[in-house]
This record gives structure tokens, C-alpha cells and sequence, in this order.
């Protein structure tokens, strides 16, 4: 597979497709919601004005409450308005009630009075003192929580089975009698029929998105396996505009499960520290909010905090069992408002454990709320995630066959998993759908058969995605259809592609281009023929496909996800005339699977014609004088293997893009080049290596590595050697050498790695002045190692083509004979919640023409 590359257009792209597919924000605004009813606030000591942790905030005449945080803050959306008063209570403080105004959002600051009441066993530590970890009885308790936690967590057991019944939601918040009203919705008002009151928010929303998943999950210990085996899959959304397993697959990646007895859990693509991680007493606070009974067992209910209210951690309470076996009963934690996360307004997880019938604790409840909002205000319309497990069947420490776990992949899709009828369902929930969710399957295919919506979403659709839908064929992408270089000046380009619609088999794509300084047509032809069960776009691949293009090219720019003609890339720095026309026909066959293995086999023609400035030219037998040499033909077969474990993808109706988890990527490609076959001119054989892996080193960020090493066996020009990627535009681009020159190194064999850390604000999150600003730092080393053989050496062999020149005739194109090519950078990212802004600095090779030594490059980023 060729090398990816991301650059500022693709990343422009990411950010609309994410925010899209989270939101449906874009299509139902962002107004301020009517009729709510919220009380927010803090909880102070009546004396000293510190904080008072856990206080609980009820409404009167109801059940209805929530808890402050362990800084006393407290934000309470009213479902029942009850006699109209707030009371505030916590052990060793008088009760305190206070009158509060309906249908407006209000601030109620409250001071309670310690009592001098004997609290026995139960010990309330607020912040009288200094907190401390010495002689705290808080973080004595979570150490023995943490010195016990492999005897219980489920990881310890031997074997272990269970089913598991996941659903999973997504409404739309804050929906009032003003927007339902608006005249977009004039005709589709069926809609607002299925309105509900989220139980946990209290905010009224509306259900777009629903995905059910039912699954056998084994897990050995030795050697460590788990595998789940999926019964049924159902999903249900604007499928027509939306692919609803791209989303499915991305939501599944922001809400991974959850065990509070890691060291780090990762949720919405970050790393969060435990609570009882190992380093928790260094990063949290704990406190012992009172003691009670739950499940028959004598518990603590401890509170915990982060220390930096600006880093990943939890803020919450957990209920520790006060017998030997110092296990969690329940959690319930949250996010601080101030922490360094984009677009999350709230989030809430819980969960419970139960023994089971072998009396281990295992997970009986486990619940996560999220609660997405583009401007994190509390009156802005914005989606509510949910996702609710149920375990049933529990078998404990029992062997399980070892043919169980035989496939590679994780999830196993099994059988007709996608195709389970009503009656499959109705027996294999653990609890049935209330009527709202029953009705998210019909108002969904209601909805797609509006006009006024339709027409609605191919205008979104074209914003967004860059193509204009016709039903059976699209047009686009539109970012192409104008651009400019030094060779061909003004751009025109116009293409389109069929779709399933037309023939699921059958695909035909094409585009057509002109440039008027060269006075060139261009143009594309692919015709891909689907093996497969999926769309040719849906992972997994499996087709053949025939295609022929004629484009204009910077040598060595083999970019993967991106059409070159982009109009974002047509402004680059430096001098950029040094291009080739090539001309290439194709045949490839891919097959990918399940199991993260895939394999392509193809054969590629290429002629390449030198463009602008370049020549392909050799020396002749008169001094000076070169012979040049119109174009260069090869003729390659290739195959290409690839293992990506355990890989998802955010997949649109028409393209897909890696989503990336902690799983190693490897890639191996190999290719021969056969002279006089065809008409190509050389023998040659071209191994390349490659490694892609994140390493999550919380609470400090994560670090993306790649490696990649090749080597070419033979003696060809330049055009067929390694031409290191280069970056002359102004965006920063993550793999390649963004102070390298276009045609600056060429190697036959070289060896290469790219390190990018990032902080996630970790160092800025502890400035007082910066940690409100949200930024986060990146720090980068790229370095690559080559060398050039003198048999593919211009300067040693009068037979090849020499290296490209500038105007004084000086060359342009140098072999790494003087050691690795270095560039650093730091950068800062999180601007604006998309902006990522890097200073990179060159560090070798400094004296070689037209070089800059710095440089400052930009670069859209989306992260939560």
C-alpha cells in the first residue's frame, strides 16, 4: 500500500466528516434553548469560604438531584419542579433550603454551617488543611484498593465468558417549542413525536442514531486472548446521507469499555488516569465522604478529584467494600468543566459490580453519557451520547476450547449477525427498547423522504464531503476543480464516479483536466470490478480493478489520500517547476479481511515525460554536451502485504479513513521492475518496510511512531530510485521532511523514523494564565539515513540520467553522504480547538542551495 500522507486539505476534511458525523450539529444549529430550568453553583464552608466536597443538591418534593463536585461546584438541570426550593445536605453540615425561579437558568452560591455532631466511623475531610497524602485516610484506603486490584479485576481470572448487550445513542439536545417551530421543519414535524427527557442531563432531546449489538465474549489468560463473537448487529440513522458503520465504527473507538481497575481507560481517542491507578495517589485527591451499606456489604464512599483540574483524570466517588477484599462496588465520575477537552460539555460514567453465581465481583451495570456541544455551553443545542451494557451468563475460571479463539480478529462477525429478524431481538435483549427508541427505526426512514430534507443534506453533502449526489453517480470533489503550478498555470479539472446504486459490482470512475500555460488535457479512467460482499469503499476490500491516467507530478510525491490537484496545495514555497507528465495504466487486486491481514497484487506501466525544468539527461561522449532523452519507461509488478490488528475505519459512502488505536500497523511491499516487457528499460527489484504505532504514555500524552526502511536492487536513473518525500507547501504534513526541497535526496537504500509526542496540554495545563487558553504542545524529531550506491551514482555512471539543476547549472539533487537529514519542531496545537501551529527547524544539510533553516507551518487538527 503506498504511504500515507496527510495533509492540510485531508485534514480540513477529517474535522467537517468528525464534526458531521458527531453532531448533525451543523444541520439543526446552534440556538439557545428555551424553557430550561438550571441551577448551578458552588458549595462553600461558612467560615473559611473553602469548598465543601459531595454536598448533595436535591430538588424538594422529589428524587430528582445530583452531587457537587469535589470543589463544591454543582450544576442541576430541574425535570420536576417540586415546591419550588433547592436543598443542600452533607454529613457534619446543617441542611440548608433555598427558593429557586422556574424556566431560567440561575446561580444559588450557598454556605453551610458545620455541626458539632459525633460522626463515629465516618470522617469528612475537606480543606481545612493543606491537602496531603501523609496521614490521610483517604489515600491510605485507595492504596489498599490499588495493592488488591489484580485479585479483582477480571483480568486475574483464568478464563471467563459472558453475553453482552450493548445499545448505543445518539439525540439531539436541548430541543424547546422555538426550534421545533422553525420553518425548516415545516414538513417533517412527525419528527418532534418521539421527543424524551434524558434521564441523567434532564434535557429534552431528540433521537437520530441508534445502534444495538448482542455478542458471546471469551477471554483466556494464558496466552492472553479475548474475542467476541457478534450474534446481532443492529443500526438505524440517516443512512441515505450518512454511512451508519463508519459512524458505528468511530463511536465504538470513543467509547471503549471502561475498567476502572486499568491504569489508564481511553475514551473519546484520549487517555484518562484511573483512579486507581497505580500513580493515582499522585495525581488525585481523595476524600472519605461517609459510610454506608450496599449490596449487604459494609462500604466507604470515597470521593476523588484531580489535583490539576486541567488534566485527564476523573472526578467522582466510588463505594470500596471495607472487607479483605478492598474491592469497588460502584463508581460514578465525571470530567471537570476546566479540563483541556474539546466539545464535551459533560460526561458521566457509572457502573456497578455484583458477585456472580462463583461469587467474583463482575460488572453488572456500566453506563456512559456523554454529552457533545460545539461552544461547551449549557443553553447551545448539542448531541447526547449514550451507551448502556448489559452482562448476562457469567461463567467464571471454566476452560474454553482453544478453537474459540483461533481467529485473528477480535470481533467476529458472525452469520447473518446483520440480518437478525424482530423475533431474533425480542429474545435476545436483556431489556426491551422504551417506545421512543422503538420509534428511532421508522422516523429515521420517514425523514430520509422529505424533499425539503433531502435537498437539505446533498447541500450539506456537497459543503461537507465535496461531492454533489445524483443518486446512481456523484460529481467532484470539488476542491479540484480549480488549481494552479508553475507547469501547467490555471487548472481546470471536472470528475464524477458511479455508485452501488447504479451496479454494486460495476464501478466506474473519471475525471477530466487542462491546464492553459501547457496546453495539456489530463485526465483519469478506473473501472473497478467488486469480488466482494461491501461496497468497494467498505472495509474489507476485495476487487480487481483496470485504470489509466495522465497527470502531472512532483517526482516522489506518491501521496496516498489526496488528489494532488487540490487547490490548498497549489500555493508552496520556494521554486516548484520540476515535474514530470506521466503515464500510467494499472491492474490491481486487493483482498483485505476481517482478521487485519491483507495482501494486493498488481502491475503498473509507467511512462514518465520530464515537465517544466527537468531534464532527463546523460552524458554524451563530447565534454559538456548531454544527451536527453524524452521519457523513461518501467514496467512493475508489485505485491503489497499488509497487518493491521484490530483496525477500524471512519468509512463514508465513498471514501474511508484510518482510525487510529493502539495497535501496531507493519507493511511490506515489494516490486519488480522487468526490462524490455512492455517496452520498460531496466531490471530492477524495490523492497520497502514500514511500522505505524501509537504508545499512550499517560498522564503525558502519546507518541506516534513510524519507521520505514527500503533498498533498491539494481542499477536505474534517479526517477526510479527513493525520492524522499518533501514538503514545499505551507501546511505541515506528518510524514514527510517539511524543510526538505522537491528533488532535494535520492537513496537506493535508506532507513527512516518520525516521532511526534503529544502533551495534550500536560506542561501549559499547570500556567495559570495559558492553562484557559486550552493549548496543547507537540514536539517532533524527524531523521532519515541513506546512501547511494555508485552504480546508481549520475557522478560515477555517465549512463544515467544526472541529478536536476538549477539556473546556474548547479545541482539540486544530493545523495545523504554526509549523514541523517534532521528536522525538529515544536509546536502548538488546540488553537481555536482546530488549529495546530508548528516552528520547525532544519538541522543538517544547511549549506545545500535554496534551503530554509526555519519555518513555520500550520496544520487543521480535530481531537476531542
Amino acid at each position: 500500500m503506498r504511504t500515507y500522507l496527510y495533509n492540510f486539505s485531508q485534514e480540513i476534511k477529517n474535522i467537517k466528516n468528525r464534526v458531521f458525523q458527531l453532531g448533525l450539529i451543523v444541520i439543526f444549529g446552534l440556538n439557545v434553548a428555551q424553557a430550561q430550568t438550571i441551577v448551578k453553583g458552588r458549595v462553600v464552608e461558612n467560615k473559611t469560604n473553602d469548598p465543601i466536597p459531595f454536598v448533595n443538591v436535591t430538588v424538594g418534593g422529589t428524587t430528582q438531584g445530583v452531587q457537587a463536585d469535589i470543589n463544591g461546584n454543582f450544576v442541576l438541570t430541574v425535570k420536576d419542579f417540586g415546591n419550588g426550593k433547592i436543598q443542600f445536605s452533607s454529613v457534619g453540615y446543617r441542611t440548608e433550603t433555598r427558593s429557586y425561579k422556574k424556566d431560567a437558568t440561575q446561580t444559588i452560591n450557598i454556605k453551610l454551617v458545620s455541626t458539632t455532631q459525633n460522626l463515629a466511623e465516618v470522617t469528612v475531610k475537606g480543606k481545612k488543611d493543606k491537602y496531603r497524602n501523609k496521614d490521610n485516610p483517604a489515600v491510605t484506603l485507595i492504596r489498599k484498593v490499588i495493592e488488591h486490584k489484580d485479585e479483582n479485576k477480571k483480568d486475574g481470572l483464568s478464563y471467563y465468558q459472558y453475553e453482552k448487550y450493548e445499545k448505543l445513542q445518539l439525540d439531539l439536545s436541548n430541543v424547546d417549542e422555538a426550534y421545533k417551530n422553525k420553518k425548516i421543519f415545516k414538513n417533517f414535524q412527525f419528527i418532534f413525536d418521539n421527543l424524551d427527557t434524558a434521564q441523567i442531563t434532564g434535557k429534552v432531546s431528540l433521537p437520530l442514531y441508534l445502534k444495538e449489538t448482542v455478542a458471546d465474549v471469551y477471554f483466556r489468560k494464558n496466552p492472553r486472548e479475548e474475542k467476541s463473537y457478534i450474534k446481532g448487529e443492529k443500526k438505524v440513522g440517516l443512512e441515505q446521507f450518512l454511512d451508519n458503520d463508519g459512524m458505528g465504527a468511530y463511536l465504538n473507538r470513543m467509547y471503549e469499555d471502561v475498567n476502572i481497575y486499568d491504569n489508564n481507560i481511553s475514551l473519546l481517542t484520549q487517555q484518562f488516569i484511573s483512579p486507581i491507578s497505580t500513580l493515582s495517589p499522585t495525581f488525585y485527591r481523595f476524600v472519605i465522604i461517609d459510610t454506608l451499606q450496599f449490596q449487604d456489604v459494609k462500604c466507604v464512599n470515597l470521593g476523588f478529584s484531580p489535583r490539576n483540574q486541567a488534566d485527564f483524570a476523573f472526578v467522582g466517588s466510588m463505594y470500596i467494600a471495607l472487607d479483605s477484599s478492598y474491592s469497588v462496588r460502584k463508581v460514578k465520575m465525571g470530567v471537570p468543566k476546566s479540563i483541556n477537552l474539546n466539545f464535551v460539555l459533560d460526561m458521566q460514567i457509572e457502573q456497578e459490580f455484583k458477585p456472580t453465581s462463583q461469587k467474583f465481583l463482575m460488572l453488572s451495570k456500566d453506563e456512559i453519557v456523554v454529552e457533545f456541544n460545539l461552544l461547551k455551553s449549557e443553553n447551545t443545542r448539542g448531541i447526547i451520547g449514550k451507551r448502556s451494557v448489559s452482562y448476562q451468563n457469567y461463567v467464571l475460571n471454566t476452560p474454553i476450547n482453544n478453537s474459540i479463539f483461533k481467529p485473528i480478529q477480535k470481533n467476529v462477525l458472525m452469520d447473518m449477525a446483520l440480518e437478525r429478524d424482530d423475533t431474533f431481538w425480542q429474545k435476545a435483549r436483556h431489556e426491551q427498547l422504551s417506545k421512543v427508541e422503538s420509534n428511532i427505526y421508522m422516523m429515521a426512514d420517514s425523514i430520509q423522504k422529505v424533499p425539503a430534507f433531502k435537498r437539505f443534506m446533498t447541500i450539506a453533502g456537497l459543503v461537507l464531503f465535496g461531492y454533489h449526489d445524483f443518486g446512481k453517480f456523484e460529481v467532484g470533489p470539488v476542491n479540484t476543480f480549480y488549481s494552479f503550478n508553475p507547469v501547467e498555470g490555471f487548472r481546470l479539472r471536472l470528475g464524477g464516479r458511479t455508485m452501488a446504486k447504479l451496479n454494486p459490482r460495476l464501478y466506474l470512475e473519471s475525471y477530466l483536466a487542462y491546464g492553459f500555460k501547457d496546453e495539456r488535457w489530463k485526465g483519469y479512467a478506473g473501472f473497478t470490478y467488486n469480488l466482494g460482499k461491501n461496497s468497494i469503499y467498505q472495509f474489507p476490500n476485495h476487487y480487481l480493478r483496470f485504470s489509466y491516467q495522465d497527470e502531472v507530478r512532483i517526482p516522489g510525491q506518491e501521496l496516498q489520500f489526496i488528489q494532488e490537484d487540490n487547490f490548498l496545495l497549489s500555493f508552496k514555497r520556494g521554486v516548484n517547476d520540476k515535474m514530470t507528465y506521466n503515464k500510467i495504466a494499472r491492474i490491481d487486486y486487493r483482498k483485505e479481511s476481517r482478521s487485519g491481514i491483507s495482501y494486493e497484487l498488481g502491475f503498473k506501466h509507467l511512462t514518465q515525460e520530464a515537465a517544466g525544468a527537468l531534464k532527463f539527461e546523460r552524458s554524451s561522449e563530447v565534454e559538456g554536451k548531454y544527451i536527453q532523452d524524452k521519457d523513461l519507461t518501467s514496467s512493475e509488478l508489485s505485491v503489497n502485504l499488509r497487518f493491521a490488528p484490530n483496525e477500524q475505519f471512519y468509512q463514508g459512502k465513498n471514501y474511508r479513513i484510518p482510525i487510529i488505536n493502539k495497535y501496531p500497523i507493519f507493511q511490506v511491499r515489494y516490486s519488480l521492475g522487468i526490462a524490455n516487457f512492455l517496452k520498460g528499460d531496466y531490471n530492477y527489484h524495490n523492497l520497502t518496510l514500514r511500522a505505524n504505532k501509537r504508545f499512550f504514555v499517560s498522564p503525558i500524552g502519546f507518541t506516534d511512531v513510524t519507521a520505514e526502511a527500503g533498498k533498491v536492487y539494481g542499477t536505474v536513473p534517479y526517477p526510479l530510485l527513493m525520492i524522499h518525500r518533501a514538503n514545499q507547501s505551507y501546511s505541515y504534513q506528518l510524514e514527510s521532511y517539511n524543510l526538505m526541497n522537491f528533488l532535494e535526496f535520492v537513496s537506493d537504500q535508506y532507513a527512516g523514523i518520525f516521532v511526534d509526542h503529544y502533551f495534550n496540554g500536560f506542561i501549559f495545563n499547570k500556567v495559570p494564565l495559558l492553562k484557559k487558553l486550552k493549548l496543547r504542545e507537540i514536539i517532533t524529531l524527524k531523521a532519515l539515513y541513506g546512501s547511494l550506491s555508485d552504480k546508481n551514482n549520475p557522478a560515477y555512471n555517465d549512463d544515467l540520467y544526472r541529478f536536476a539543476t538549477g539556473i546556474d547549472g548547479k545541482p539540486l539533487t544530493y545523495a545523504l553522504s554526509n549523514g541523517p537529514y534532521l528536522e525538529a519542531s515544536v509546536g502548538i496545537g488546540n488553537i481555536l480547538k482546530f488549529f495546530r501551529v508548528d516552528l520547525v527547524k532544519r538541522l543538517t544539510y544547511l549549506d545545500n542551495p535554496q534551503v530554509s533553516e526555519y519555518g513555520i507551518r500550520g496544520r487543521f487538527k480535530f481531537d476531542f
